[in-house]
């Protein structure tokens, strides 16, 4: 089969096309014939990293590609919720020792996937898994509910673009931060008030949009130094969620307001094999979302094909790109 593997880490051009043996099914797993792949912060964060970001990283060569929508070609001993033609969608490999979706086919654990939405696209379908989990996972362990203010730290982004939604569609009152023109016309289109945050400062957005009580719910999908910006922000006894933590930061301010942190880290089921299926069964509600119209992935302009998969990575490095960079295999 066709594939673009690394044969060492680094830049973007690293990837090398590449003849790989198919993968063979085995027990309670999938082989899934790959229509289209996404690209996320951390396939970037492994590329250019590699063994400093162990254990994530794969022995090389290595296939890279968490997020993936296709067709099942075999099924293993022990799966019965899936068929040989079933169109399905997941996060399933990528990372450690298990093949990732830059190539024509993978071996995916039955757990990590779900049936496609019916409504969406191949590759709109690929843009959601990693980032729709990740937003779903931080929403609800923040208990974010009908009327509360939910403010989301880049709104425009890949998780960000879908808090917005599942927020929204949970009952809340939604709020989003980005720059520039295209990014508040998406925002506003998602169904949240864009805040411009080069133009406000949080002060002055927490007392035009909560008369300066804060937002009960802060998804904070920068993070980071960010965090600070969050605390400030939050009311008192808020909720933080947030995908990046690897920061020193003071706590002070989220002492003093009594605020609860979440840190979302989505991989930990398929890097430990720990829950994968809850990852199934959330995968499961997005298509439920998606189908009853309360959610659509965004799917970045620029279309990209696997030998494009560098420049795909530059796209999404440049900070230009808005939902989620996908590439079809």
């Amino acid at each position: 089969m066709k594939a673009m593997i690394l044969n060492e880490f680094g830049a973007s051009d690293v990837f090398m096309a590449a003849e790989l043996a198919k993968p063979q099914v085995k027990p309670g797993h999938v082989v899934v014939k790959v229509a289209a792949t996404s690209v996320n912060t951390v396939d970037m964060m492994i590329r250019q990293m590699g063994e400093d970001l162990a254990p994530l990283s794969p022995a090389l060569p290595g296939v890279l590609g968490m997020d993936f929508a296709g067709v099942i070609e075999s099924v293993g001993e022990g799966v019965t919720q899936f068929s040989v033609g079933d169109q399905v969608y997941g996060c399933a490999g990528g990372l450690a020792d298990i093949q990732g979706a830059l190539a024509e086919f993978m071996l995916a654990d039955a757990q990590l996937i779900a049936h496609k939405p019916k409504t969406i696209s191949m590759r709109e379908a690929a843009a959601l898994p990693l980032v729709g989990i990740t937003a779903y996972e931080g929403l609800v362990r923040a208990n974010t509910g009908a009327g509360q203010k939910v403010l989301v730290h880049g709104g425009a982004g890949g998780v960000g673009h879908i808090a917005i939604q599942l927020a929204k569609y949970l009952g809340s009152d939604v709020f989003a931060t980005g720059t520039g023109e295209a990014q508040a016309k998406l925002i506003e289109k998602l169904g949240a008030k864009s805040i411009d945050y080069t133009a406000e400062t949080v002060a002055e957005y927490v007392a035009t949009h909560t008369a300066g009580a804060g937002f009960d719910v802060v998804y904070d999908s920068i993070g980071g130094a960010n965090l600070l910006n969050s605390f400030e922000a939050a009311a008192l006894n808020g909720q933080i969620s947030t995908t990046v933590s690897m920061a020193e930061i003071d706590l002070t301010t989220a002492h003093f307001k009594g605020l609860s942190l979440n840190v979302v880290f989505m991989l930990i089921p398929m890097l430990y094999n720990h829950k994968r299926n809850k990852h199934g069964e959330i995968l499961a509600k997005l298509a439920e979302i998606v189908d009853a119209g309360h959610l659509t992935p965004v799917v970045d302009e620029p279309a990209f094909v696997l030998a494009d998969i560098g420049k795909a990575h530059d796209r999404l490095a440049s900070g230009q790109a808005m939902g989620k960079v996908v590439v079809s295999v």
